[in-house]
């Protein structure tokens, strides 16, 4: 059985898409279609940044998430024809540092920590944004270690960001679980040699690239099933 249990953090116990009320607010009309472009551009700015320097120490392009996430705000309102006044700008990024944590996070951390599993988050997140959500979230008495690639200068899917599980835990490969609800994500750990849970609420198809994940289900609660006793079958759901 798995002596890591290893999270991505936005989307999988963050969601990104709820600032988008907020948006909404400050922007009428314009709330989801900039949530859903701001996310996209954050990740595409992720791996312009590593792909166009993928040397093992770093990239030279390399920012902090948290500096993406800005850019990638900007952009989307530019993008919009929206005016992104400095104020609104700080109280869009505020809340990005405060998002809603998925209504079964706590209770799965806590599930794990009864059973003697060791959590973490894996995350493209800097280390400060991170220890924002966290706290706010109220995950961070469930949590052994936040586990950024800031360490690498790289974002997922480089391989390199993986390989920081393995040296901050001392374990094998197959000691760790790693759960994302982003298929690319899952797709690169898998690459990586992990074994993967994709949370896939939405109910996609998984990316016609890579190994299907070894488990998914439609909710975090879902990979509790794994630890159960009489069932370790691939494909929980």
């Amino acid at each position: 059985m798995y002596k890591l249990v290893a999270f991505d953090a936005y989307g999988t116990l963050f969601d990104v898409y709820s600032i988008s009320e907020l948006a909404e607010a400050i922007f009428p009309g314009h709330g989801q279609a900039l949530a859903l472009m701001w996310r996209d551009r954050q990740i595409e700015y992720t791996r312009l940044v590593t792909m166009s320097d993928p040397r093992p120490g770093g990239s030279e392009y390399y920012l902090p998430f948290w500096d993406l996430t800005i850019r990638a705000l900007r952009y989307t309102c530019r993008r919009l024809g929206l005016t992104l006044s400095p104020a609104d700008e700080a109280r869009l990024m505020a809340q990005y540092g405060c998002l809603a944590a998925f209504p079964d996070g706590l209770a799965v951390l806590a599930a794990l920590k009864a059973k003697g599993v060791q959590t973490a988050i894996l995350s493209n997140g800097n280390s400060a944004m991170l220890a924002s959500s966290v706290a706010s979230s109220g995950l961070g008495g469930l949590l052994d270690q936040i586990v950024s690639v800031d360490q690498v200068r790289a974002f997922k899917t480089a391989p390199q960001t993986y390989q920081l599980l393995l040296d901050a835990f001392t374990l094998e490969r197959s000691d760790i679980l790693f759960v994302s609800s982003n298929a690319w994500d899952a797709v690169g750990a898998t690459w990586f040699g992990l074994d993967v849970f994709w949370v896939n609420r939405l109910r996609h198809p998984f990316e016609e690239i890579g190994l299907p994940p070894r488990y998914q289900g439609a909710s975090l609660s879902a990979l509790l099933d794994i630890f159960d006793d009489k069932s370790n079958a691939q494909g929980a759901t």
